[in-house]
Formats: C-alpha cells, sequence, structure tokens
C-alpha cells in the first residue's frame, strides 16, 4: 500500500501562525521530515511515536543534497505511511518545492499542499507595514538573493526590481545585497528608498532594523549571525 505525503507550511517560526490543518497533518504523521527552520516548538505538535528526519538546508553549512531528500520522501511514502514534509514559511516559495512533487509523481505518490504564512507578510506585520498601498504599492514582488552556486542570479529583470513603486521582498538575499543594491541602483532606483531588514521573523530572536537601500548595501555583515533574514525594500514608510 501506498503512502500519502501532506507538504505541510509552518510559516517563519511562531507555532501560533500553523493553520489548523497544518496542526491536524503533523499529529496524524507517522513520519516528519522536516527543514531546520520548521524545528522547535514546532515540532511539539507531533506525536511521540512519529519518526522525525531532519533535512534542512542553511547557508554555508552541509546540508542535505536535494535529491537525497526526495528520496527520502519517496522511500517512507512507499512503505504506506503517513508522510509529513515540514517546510518553513510558505513551502511554495522558495522551498524547493517543485522538485519534491517531481519525485513524487514519477513514484505514483499521492500528496496534498497546505498553504501558510511566508516570511514577508510575517515580517511586514511585525514591522506594522501594509505589502501593499493604493496609491504607491499596487505590486509586490518576491525574489531570491542568490542562485544554485549561492551569488547573486545573473537574469534578474533589473528593470522591474528597481520600480520605486513596487514591494520588493528579496529571500536569502543578505550576503549578496551590496552587489544587489549596486545593480539597483545603476538601473535607476533611489538609493535613499526605504529598506527593512528582517531577522529571525516571528521567533523570539526576531530583528527588525530600518535603513535606506545604500545604507544597508554598506551595512558591516556579521559573520557570527546564523539567524534567518530578508530584506524588503520600495515604499515602507509607516
Amino acid at each position: 500500500m501506498t503512502g500519502f505525503v501532506s507538504f505541510v507550511s509552518s510559516g517563519p517560526g511562531d507555532p501560533e501562525l500553523l493553520t489548523v490543518k497544518a496542526v491536524k497533518r503533523l499529529q496524524e504523521a507517522e513520519v516528519v521530515l522536516f527543514d531546520d527552520l520548521s524545528a522547535g516548538p514546532i515540532l511539539e505538535h507531533v506525536s511521540v511515536e512519529a519518526d522525525l528526519i531532519g533535512v534542512g538546508k542553511r547557508a554555508g553549512r552541509q546540508s542535505p543534497k536535494q535529491d537525497h531528500v526526495s528520496r527520502l520522501l519517496v522511500e517512507h511514502a512507499l512503505t504506506g505511511a503517513r508522510v509529513v514534509r515540514l517546510k518553513s514559511g510558505d513551502a511554495g516559495v522558495f522551498g524547493r518545492l517543485e522538485e519534491e512533487i517531481s519525485a513524487l509523481k514519477e513514484a505514483g505518490v499521492a500528496f496534498e499542499i497546505i498553504p501558510g504564512v511566508t516570511a514577508a507578510s510575517s515580517a511586514a506585520a511585525a514591522a506594522m507595514i501594509p505589502l501593499t498601498r493604493r496609491l504607491t504599492a499596487r505590486r509586490v514582488q518576491f525574489i531570491t538573493g542568490h542562485g544554485e552556486s549561492g551569488a547573486l542570479p545573473d537574469d534578474l529583470n533589473m528593470a522591474a526590481l528597481a520600480d520605486a513603486t513596487a514591494t520588493t521582498v528579496v529571500y536569502m538575499g543578505r550576503r549578496t545585497f551590496a552587489g544587489f543594491a549596486a545593480r539597483l541602483i545603476e538601473a535607476g532606483l533611489p538609493g535613499s528608498t526605504p529598506a527593512l531588514l528582517a531577522e529571525a521573523v516571528s521567533t523570539p530572536d526576531q530583528k527588525l532594523s530600518r535603513h535606506t537601500v545604500e545604507s544597508l548595501a554598506n551595512l558591516p555583515l556579521d559573520p557570527a549571525t546564523s539567524a534567518p533574514a530578508l530584506i524588503l525594500y520600495g515604499p515602507l514608510s509607516e
């Protein structure tokens, strides 16, 4: 008998941001493959009888390869187990969801996707600002700050990203932001455009700091900081 996989979105870290359906699937799971950012108090919803398998990926750390994670997912599902693949934020936003879905389809394993709160929404809420504004920010765009090599992608649509009337959210972009900001300014975005650096959003270690695009680009990186961070820029004034 083939099992079933639930892709459960854990949100950015606060267990109270889990959906009711997400909690139910965690309680029913026999096997849970979880990201680093989905660990801690969120796993308290899982049955003590369930098998917990950490498969998290963190920048600068040794992490499981994607094909290994996909293979584990298929192997456990083929035992007939109820499997949860617990992903941080919203599973469909920079969560490597496509590769894992493809592996399940190839193996004939049924699955579902349970959406969740993405870090962008949580960061804006924590900063008490909207992602959209009726007259000045009618568009929101999410991008990743690094490609497969870890460097800034070289195929970015800079005209769209330099649009000062859009709210732009950069995931995993702290280490590459200096170079990204230089390209933004070259493409016409004012260096004075407001920017928000959000670290460890919705967790007890949450830190929010306000900058401009230019000043954030010049902010030294703290090598001791491993907290997940994202950057918002655009019409962000309170």
